[in-house]
Parts: C-alpha cells; sequence; structure tokens
C-alpha cells in the first residue's frame, strides 16, 4: 500500500512544529502538549484529511520514538530518593488498583464488553508520571511531602504496568520461565547500575564531560547505544521492548544525577521531545478509529465509563494515605494518579497490532486517557489550591 501523501514524515514534522504553537495562542485554554500531537495525528491520518500513513520508516521512527519516550520516563524517576513511606505506598497502592482492575475487566469480559481483560486492566492501572512531572514542576510540588508521595504512586504505577505489560506479551511460555527470564533481567539490570555507579574512572569521566561539548557527543552516543542494548536484551528473554527502554533510562538517570549532568539531559530530551517522540504521538492519533468510535454508540459509551474507572481503579489506593495526608490532598492524589495517556497508547497500539484488544475499546481507552490528562490535573491542582483540612 502507497503512503496517501509524497512525503509523510515532513507532513508529520510539520505538525510536531505548529503543535506548541497553539498554546501560544492568546486565549485562556492551554493543553497538553501530548494531547495537542494526538488530536492533530487524526487530522492528518486516514480518519480525515488523510495525508499519512503508518508504514515502513514511518512506522519504525514511532516505535523509536514509544522506546525514547519511556527511556525518559526511566530517567526521570529517582527510585533513591523515594525510599521509605513514599515508596511503599506507592507499591501497596497500585498492588491494589491491579486487584481491583481486574475484578473489572474479567466482569467486563464476562459481559461481553472487551476480549482481552488483562489488556484492560493494565491499561487501567496506569499512571503518566512522564506527562505529571512538568505539571508537577511547574507547580512547585516536586519537593514538597504531597509530591514525594504522589512520586511514588507515580513511579509504581508506571513501572509496575511496564513489568506486567512484558509478561502478558511473552507468548505462550509458562509463567516460571516468564517470570525467571524478568528476574534474570532485572539482575542484569541492577548489576549493570551497580557496576556504573562504582567504576567511575576519572579519565573516561573526563573524557565523557569533554564529548558533551564537542561533535562527537560522547554521553549521547553512549546512551543511545545502551537503550539499544538494553532493548535488544529484553527482547532476547521474551520481554517487550518497553522494559528494556525504562531500564536503559532508569541506568543512565541514575549515572547523571546533579547540576553538573543538566546539559546532558537537555540534550536528551531535545533529541527525545524534539524529534522522536512527537512522531510516536502524531502517528498514534493517526491510527486512532475515530470514526467507528462515533459510528458505534456502545463505543462512545465506554470512553466516560474507561473514564470512570480510571479514577476508581487508581482513586480506591488513597485510603492508604490517611494517616499521612488530610482529605483534600488524598482526592488530589486521587485525581493526579489516575491522569494516565502515554502508556495506554502503547497498550491500545500493541492490543491492537495483535489482535487482542477490540478497536473500540483501543479507541474508547485512548479517548478517556486525552479526557484524564485535560481533566484530572486541573480538579487536582484546585484541590491543592485550598486550605487542607485535617479531617480523615
Amino acid at each position: 500500500m502507497q503512503i496517501t501523501h509524497p512525503h509523510a514524515l515532513l507532513v508529520i514534522l510539520f505538525v510536531a512544529a505548529i503543535a506548541p504553537l497553539f498554546n501560544e495562542l492568546p486565549i485562556k485554554l492551554r493543553l497538553p502538549l501530548v494531547v495537542l500531537e494526538i488530536l492533530l495525528g487524526v487530522v492528518v491520518g486516514p480518519q480525515v484529511l488523510d495525508l499519512i500513513a503508518v508504514e515502513g520508516s514511518i512506522r519504525t521512527l514511532s516505535a523509536l520514538g514509544m522506546s525514547f519516550l519511556f527511556f525518559l520516563a526511566g530517567m526521570e524517576l529517582d527510585f533513591a530518593s523515594l525510599r521509605g513511606p513514599s515508596l511503599n505506598l506507592g507499591a501497596a497502592g497500585w498492588l491494589i488498583s491491579i486487584a481491583v482492575a481486574l475484578s473489572l475487566a474479567y466482569a467486563f469480559q464476562a459481559a461481553g464488553i472487551v476480549s482481552d481483560p488483562l489488556l484492560v486492566a493494565v491499561a487501567l492501572s496506569t499512571t503518566a508520571i512522564g506527562t505529571l512531572l512538568p505539571i508537577l514542576r511547574d507547580a512547585g510540588e516536586l519537593n514538597s511531602e504531597f509530591g514525594r508521595f504522589l512520586l511514588g504512586a507515580g513511579a509504581i504505577g508506571e513501572f509496575g504496568p511496564i513489568i506486567l505489560f512484558s509478561l502478558i506479551l511473552t507468548g505462550d511460555q509458562s509463567v516460571m520461565l516468564r517470570s525467571g527470564m524478568l528476574a534474570t533481567f532485572v539482575l542484569i539490570a541492577v548489576a549493570c547500575s551497580a557496576l556504573a555507579l562504582r567504576l567511575r574512572p576519572p579519565k573516561i569521566i573526563e573524557a565523557l564531560s569533554h564529548g558533551l561539548h564537542s561533535s562527537s557527543q560522547l554521553p549521547v552516543r553512549f546512551s543511545m547505544f545502551l537503550l539499544g542494548g538494553s532493548v535488544v536484551l529484553a527482547d532476547n528473554f521474551g520481554l517487550d521492548l518497553l522494559l528494556g527502554a525504562f531500564a536503559a533510562g532508569s541506568l543512565v538517570g541514575l549515572v547523571a544525577r546533579g547540576p553538573e549532568a543538566e546539559s546532558f539531559r537537555h540534550k536528551l530530551d531535545a533529541l527525545g521531545f524534539g524529534f522522536l517522540i512527537p512522531i510516536f504521538f502524531v502517528t498514534s492519533g493517526a491510527q486512532m478509529d475515530v470514526a467507528g468510535l462515533f459510528a458505534n454508540a456502545s463505543a462512545m459509551v465506554r470512553v466516560p465509563l474507561f473514564l470512570l474507572l480510571l479514577l476508581v481503579v487508581r482513586g480506591i489506593p488513597v485510603w492508604l494515605y490517611r494517616r499521612v495526608l488530610p482529605a483534600k490532598e488524598r482526592y488530589a492524589l486521587a485525581f493526579y494518579s489516575a491522569t494516565a495517556l502515554p502508556l495506554i497508547v502503547v497498550i491500545t497500539e500493541i492490543g491492537k497490532a495483535t489482535g487482542r484488544m477490540l478497536p473500540e475499546n483501543a479507541t474508547a481507552l485512548v479517548g478517556a486517557g486525552i479526557l484524564s490528562v485535560l481533566i484530572f490535573p486541573l480538579i487536582a491542582m484546585a484541590l491543592r489550591s485550598r486550605p487542607p483540612s485535617r479531617e480523615s
């Protein structure tokens, strides 16, 4: 099949370039950039203008953008600073979330609403911590007590689904074999992390620092090699490439800490958010079956249903925080934790490609994810702006 437009990549890059300009218009409405890229992807895709088709090199670049998104998400999460109650409560909360999500998903399967309850449950249990980090940074929440609890919940809310998603997609292997492969991969990643922290020869550090400001861009090249190697290693272990990308980002982020690493991080942000990641989100929008959603009344009903389920699944665990956060902060934590889009896009895209997820459910889940990014952070910020109450 021929690509509709002879320069499809140019169309995608144009969309990526103009998307940020919408938020510069003299209007009060400000949409998250991820949402704008997906919506514009719908416009240039087969559903509206039919300018691009996701195939060939475009599909390869989209997959690379998806990998880079989770590489940067892994870099952002500093697990060392999240030890203690924030991480413990986040882990316990996510276990409750996935249990609730599985119960609801299997009930919907019995009702004939979903075909693969596992994928739907994982999608409902996610938290878009990568999307929330800029919002939290702008609001000055990252260093607050509330921010630490939210980062703990968000870290597990992104890492946990990636682990479970990787296990689901490992084919027909036994659970023991899949778990063993996952454990082996994690041990290799931990060993590499320990080695990277211990072995810091001055000459190598000096060469990397010098290379960052020359045409060699040595630290960036090593990071890309590590990303590719982790993805290949995960694939050889029968795991999803997202786990490899996330592990590579965590390893790089573990080493690249402190003010001296800011320049290096900015370069990776520029490469990811300036080029590769927008391609992934624009092509994701182009592949959304919007016409099928509006043509099917039951599919349209699923958007608010899934939006409510996101809040229920990720909101119920805030009960665990009743001793450490006041009521309004717990409500804000629930809305922030229920914000989910990037991983939902990945899960639905792979679900559709493998035939494990109904197209109407995939589109409805992405629609719910878009609404969650639009609505939930605004509600959470409004709750945080009010004087806190110590009611339990």
